[in-house]
């Protein structure tokens, strides 16, 4: 099969990297590709993406089979990629966007015309594409009852990970402590509270230390909180190099996995699940109806949205580092 692997999507992020590096090992796959950070928060300059892709695309628009619009938050992407091309359209949803951004980040009003707008091109893309590609089951049963969208429309694509990038080594370190380490997004869905909370729980154990790497909308409420509660055992570090993120998985005792209380937590399973995973770390992760998708002894379940559950199984692990 030959592919064109269409849109404005971060070529970087592990979704989208690891799906052409995947469709590539069997296939021949066009790159038709822009993305730049600056165009997502600039509407003006970024209607010259749309330019520029329609460009790329005239040069190999008679060279493949099917059209794969990769990952991304872009509205009107798969519209374009419709217009362009009359071949088979598969669309990488990954996720909802309405559901995203009105009930687990909750930056747009419930009910509002914004809200609607965001189910409008949700249920839009869905129409457009022929295929639809989404991580879990618990994913695509939202989409066919939220959408309306006939269930054979969809294909389950589970999250993998870039195993030239991920894999178990041996890292030095200096001290003697039990290392806990988390990256991700400070939003809703990750329950970077209720890891906060947990450490508080733990701090009579001083060699029980946490590394919480990332930002987001949360930030600096979770700092806050670390403040008031006087934390002592957490080292809060911004975001690394996606390649540096195998060494502090490496490094740690035990990683950590997703804790809130949405209903987004409920039916995904996040690339460090899989990432800690494929460095053969115990995970510790929140008890959903999508992580039994997936079976493997170093994953242990904890409650979701409760912080003592999470430092119990925390200290089990400690206690039973072998």
């Amino acid at each position: 099969m030959i592919y064109c692997y269409f849109g404005d999507y971060n070529p970087d992020y592990p979704r989208n990297r690891v799906n052409i590096k995947n469709l590539k090992k069997k296939n021949k796959v066009f790159i038709c590709n822009y993305f730049d950070k600056k165009f997502y928060f600039n509407k003006l300059l970024a209607i010259r993406k749309f330019f520029i892709l329609i460009k790329k695309h005239s040069k190999i628009k008679n060279k493949y089979n099917k059209i794969i619009v990769g990952y991304s938050d872009s509205k009107l992407i798969l519209l374009l990629a419709k217009l362009l091309s009359k071949k088979y359209l598969i669309w990488d949803a990954f996720y909802s966007k309405y559901q995203t951004y009105v009930f687990d980040k909750r930056t747009i009003k419930v009910g509002s015309l914004k809200a609607k707008i965001c189910w409008f091109f949700d249920w839009l893309s869905c129409r457009l594409a022929d295929e639809i590609w989404l991580d879990t089951n618990e994913h695509i049963k939202y989409f066919v009852k939220e959408f309306h969208i006939d269930f054979h429309k969809f294909k389950k694509v589970p999250v993998e990970t870039d195993r030239e990038i991920f894999y178990p080594r041996s890292i030095e370190r200096s001290d003697n402590n039990f290392l806990v380490h988390f990256h991700g997004k400070y939003i809703p869905l990750q329950g970077v509270e209720y890891i906060i909370k947990a450490a508080k729980i733990l701090e009579k154990y001083p060699k029980i230390r946490f590394n919480l790497i990332g930002n987001g909308q949360d930030k600096k409420e979770c700092l806050r909180l670390a403040k008031k509660l006087s934390i002592k055992n957490i080292n809060f570090i911004d975001c690394v190099p996606y390649s540096d993120l195998a060494n502090y998985i490496n490094k740690s005792d035990i990683c950590l996995g997703i804790f809130g209380n949405t209903q987004k937590t409920k039916m995904v399973i996040p690339n460090k699940v899989i990432e800690a995973l494929a460095c053969d770390k115990p995970i510790i992760t929140g008890d959903t109806s999508a992580i039994h998708e997936i079976s493997d002894n170093n994953i242990i379940l904890c409650n979701i949205a409760d912080s003592e559950d999470l430092a119990n199984k925390i200290k089990f692990v400690y206690n039973h580092k072998n």
